[in-house]
């Protein structure tokens, strides 16, 4: 007799705990279905160093300028993006403008708004630049600007900071590509260099 009430009580507990949950899921949907504001737990304001564009592209001209042999730059700032023109000394030497560019974005990589920027060295890039500089201080319409950015941006083979990469400087660069030569093709090598280094002797 305790064993037949005990199991009657058993089940009757079990279907009851079965119902309960059937009800709690019918719940669920039925607030998932009405349209509620959703709370959050942390929603103190936090204070944002914010800067403006003018802030920054004066950052990015301080730094650019602080390269040596760049007499004078300018910076366009737009979102998180900035394009900085480089005017270097005329007495340069057209081969150096590139390890100039190349120095004036490194110094820009580290920075947290000079990371995505753009440098061109062109005087003409750069004459537009400051031109699109004194506009957007005057207030002149966006969409003319942002046309003349484009133009600026689709002619230059631009250095971006955070694209560069470190040049490697391996002991033994002329035999790396050695390595990769089967057995023949090396033979075949060495004995073409052994001819031409002793052709003078």
């Amino acid at each position: 007799m305790k064993k037949a009430f005990l199991v009657g009580l058993t089940i009757i507990f079990m279907t009851a705990c079965a119902n309960n949950e059937m009800g709690q899921n019918n719940n669920q949907t039925n607030n998932r279905n009405s349209a509620r504001p959703i709370s959050v737990k942390d929603s103190n304001i936090k204070s944002v160093d914010r800067k403006t564009g003018q802030d920054i592209s004066r950052r990015l001209v301080k730094l650019a300028t602080s390269v040596p042999k760049v007499k004078d730059a300018t910076a366009v700032v737009f979102g998180n993006y900035a394009i900085v023109g480089i005017d270097v000394d005329d007495n340069i030497d057209r081969s150096q403008v590139g390890s100039i560019k190349y120095s004036v974005a490194e110094s820009l990589k580290h920075d947290p708004y000079g990371a995505q920027a753009i440098v061109v060295a062109d005087p003409d890039f750069t004459a537009r630049l400051k031109e699109i500089g004194q506009d957007i201080q005057s207030g002149k319409p966006g969409q003319g600007i942002l046309n003349e950015l484009a133009d600026i941006v689709g002619r230059v083979m631009p250095e971006i900071p955070k694209n560069l990469v470190q040049p490697e400087s391996p002991q033994n660069g002329t035999e790396k590509p050695k390595q990769n030569l089967n057995n023949q093709n090396e033979k075949q090598l060495n004995k073409q260099q052994e001819k031409q280094s002793n052709y003078q002797k």
